[in-house]
Formats: structure tokens, C-alpha cells, sequence
């Protein structure tokens, strides 16, 4: 992503700061690249272990063109996906968590890994977000997938109803 598709994007995730304009001049100058942003105003994100995350991420790309943002963090042991506003305080499952209202998470900037953080996909500025239904259909047949899988002999705990929301 370069040029304006990048602005676009910041622009974007910077308009739920406190103030956007400060935010935005910081984040662009941070040496980490990351900004601390409240969730809630126009995206929630769900939190899912890498283990799930991945499979679940290569099943919602069968499904749609292009899922909105998604972060891989911490050594790729933790995924976020964006979705709709309000979609964590109606969230139901085991080992999902959410980031929604009352809430920040960390962000590296569009262009940049940094701070341990970084896009798989990348916002596009357009405000395109994760269906949670979708999401939910993925992390059901992802989840399928590595209970298939742990069958035969392999770690457990990848499975069952432990990734279903």
C-alpha cells in the first residue's frame, strides 16, 4: 500500500483518536510506528490464538474478496480481526477474546511492522470491516479442520468448541 491508499488508511484509523491530527503526527514520527487507538467507535477486534487465527483467516479469504484489517502480534501467537462496532458485547465462545467499547489496542502503522505488531491485512481506508457471521462460519470450519487433524495424535486443545463464537 502506498501513497494515498496508506493515507487513506490512517486517516482512518487515526479518526477514532481523542484527537485525530495529534495522533496522526505522533504516530507517523513514533519510532515504535505503533499508536494506542480506542476500540469501539468504528471497528471491535476479535482476538483469536494464532492456531485458530491462521486457518480461520485462509477459510473467510474463500469466502469474501477482501475481509476488513487483520493484525498478527506477539510472535504470531494472537490475531485480530476487525469487525463491527458492538460486535464484543454480544460475542458468546471460549478462547476468542475482544477488544470493543471502553477499550485500546495497539496498531502499527499501515506501512510499517513494528512493536511487535503487523497487517496481514492492512485497512484500505474504505472502512471495510469483517462480517462477524462470516467470521464465525470461518472459525467453525477452521476449528473443524484442527479437530480433524488433532485425530491423529497430534496436541489438543486446537478444536472443537473451544474457537466457536
Amino acid at each position: 500500500m502506498t501513497g494515498s491508499g496508506a493515507n487513506n488508511a490512517v486517516w482512518w484509523l487515526t479518526s477514532v483518536a481523542p484527537d485525530p491530527e495529534a495522533c496522526r503526527w505522533e504516530w507517523e514520527r513514533n519510532p515504535l510506528g505503533v499508536a494506542l487507538l480506542p476500540a469501539g467507535r468504528r471497528w471491535d477486534v476479535l482476538i483469536l490464538p494464532g492456531e485458530l487465527g491462521y486457518p480461520t483467516l485462509d477459510v473467510l479469504t474463500r469466502l469474501v474478496d477482501r475481509p476488513g484489517p487483520v493484525l498478527a502480534g506477539f510472535g504470531d501467537s494472537r490475531m485480530g480481526f476487525f469487525v463491527p462496532p458492538g460486535t464484543v458485547a454480544r460475542w458468546l465462545g471460549t478462547g476468542v477474546r475482544g477488544a470493543g467499547s471502553g477499550t485500546w489496542i495497539v496498531v502499527p502503522y499501515p506501512e510499517r511492522a513494528s512493536g511487535g505488531m503487523r497487517w496481514l491485512i492492512p485497512p484500505d481506508g474504505s472502512g471495510t470491516l469483517t462480517d462477524a457471521s462470516l467470521l464465525e462460519l470461518a472459525m467453525h470450519e477452521a476449528a473443524a479442520n484442527l479437530a480433524a487433524g488433532d485425530r491423529g495424535g497430534g496436541k489438543s486443545g486446537g478444536g472443537g468448541e473451544d474457537g466457536a463464537g
